[in-house]
């Protein structure tokens, strides 16, 4: 009995297990530099649109596996219409919201083929790529274009003094930014025990006490020492605000919405999932149409980091979205996924990417490395499904 709760537990962690594994490895093998407040800092500023893309993606993948191949073009594409109208001097927030808007009606464009029509996802995303590709290099003339505005790359994310302010006036430590951490704490200590009081008074099924005691302290303790990393360099990143907002409206939606779990009973049944009178054109439509939305966000921060617009921005954006996804436990073939998986994998690949480049290595080896990780992430779902049925 214990050897299949161990089984059990390795099985439902086993993604946090390899990244503990992973980033100790790169701690042993950077010597500590990896642990360091502004490479803990870069990790978040330089992979803010990893999060974003991949929980937009996991959604399409929910439906069936499905995936959209044509973020990373659109990212490029909406960026470089954002930076050429802030050179033109429009208004910031009309700006922004044009970008959005753009995102958003290029998702609703491909999403109208995928969902009515049946054109096949990969298809219709592998058009959309070539397309606002080539887009992207009309808008610029391939050239670059920078952004110069300073309220716009402060909000989101860009530049040297894009943090959120210290309101205690710290020297050396932004207290703030802990300040935040010890409140995050709070509040999802009184989440999960507010779950469990509200799932015994229904008379579900619950796990043992120490079993949330221990999962409790586990991620306390790693939001408390990655707030006081963040505060021992410049605090919160505006770009991890972002990122935030991101995780918890969509976590949210996918796990206590009704149209959440539409979803997952798409890509779990398609056809019974219509017979019980579910309009599966309107789940696809709107998974397609969230990645458009999510990618002209992404467009935005990426613009704001670079503080410029290039042709070539957000070349294989959609490759470290889909690989965040199937690290983090989505499977290949749909109706199973989580968005804390999802960010588990992003930082994965975003802990792999940062020792990588700490040590020195090859950046042609750094796509061999994330290659084989993603193709052991699938296998093993691949085979822990075989493994399921024959049980």
């Amino acid at each position: 009995m214990d050897n299949e709760k161990l089984m059990s537990f390795v099985k439902k962690y086993t993604m946090i297990i390899v990244l503990v594994l992973v980033t100790a490895f790169f701690g042993w093998k950077t010597g500590g530099k990896l642990f360091l407040p502004q490479n803990v800092t870069n990790l978040i500023a330089q992979n803010a649109y990893v999060f974003v893309l991949a929980t937009g993606m996991l959604l399409c993948i929910l439906t069936g596996g499905n995936i959209d191949l044509s973020v990373g073009s659109v990212v490029c594409f909406v960026g470089a219409v954002g930076a050429t109208l802030m050179q033109k001097n429009w208004n910031i927030l009309a700006a922004v919201l044009m970008m959005l808007v753009i995102g958003l009606a290029i998702g609703v464009w491909q999403a109208f083929w995928i969902a009515y029509v049946r054109v096949p996802p990969f298809i219709t995303t592998l058009s959309g790529m070539l397309i606002f590709r080539g887009l992207s290099n009309v808008v610029l003339n391939g050239m670059t274009v920078s952004v110069q505005n300073e309220t716009f790359i402060k909000v989101f994310g860009g530049g040297a003094n894009c943090y959120i302010s210290d309101l205690f006036n710290g020297k050396d430590f932004n207290l703030t930014c802990m300040v935040a951490g010890i409140i995050a704490c709070v509040i999802y200590v009184a989440i999960q025990i507010g779950n469990r009081t509200s799932r015994l008074k229904k008379g579900y099924e619950v796990g043992s006490f120490f079993g949330m005691l221990a999962r409790i302290v586990v991620i306390s303790a790693v939001i408390l020492v990655f707030s006081y990393k963040l505060a021992q360099y410049k605090g919160i990143p505006t770009a991890l605000v972002w990122v935030l907002i991101v995780v918890l409206v969509y976590g949210y939606i996918t796990s206590k919405t009704t149209v959440g779990r539409y979803f997952y009973a798409v890509g779990g049944n398609e056809k019974a999932t219509r017979l019980s009178g579910i309009n599966t054109n309107k789940v696809y439509f709107l998974a397609y149409a969230n990645m458009g939305f999510l990618a002209g966000l992404a467009g935005i921060l990426t613009i704001a980091r670079m503080t410029s617009a290039q042709p070539t921005y957000g070349q294989n954006y959609e490759m470290d979205a889909i690989g965040a996804c199937f690290i983090g436990g989505a499977s290949a073939y749909g109706g199973i996924g989580t968005v804390p998986g999802v960010i588990i994998g992003a930082v994965l690949m975003g802990v792999i990417n940062l020792g990588m480049s700490i040590m020195g290595v090859d950046s042609n080896f750094q796509k061999v490395v994330k290659g084989a990780v993603l193709l052991a992430a699938v296998i093993f779902d691949v085979v822990t499904k075989k493994a399921n049925k024959n049980n």
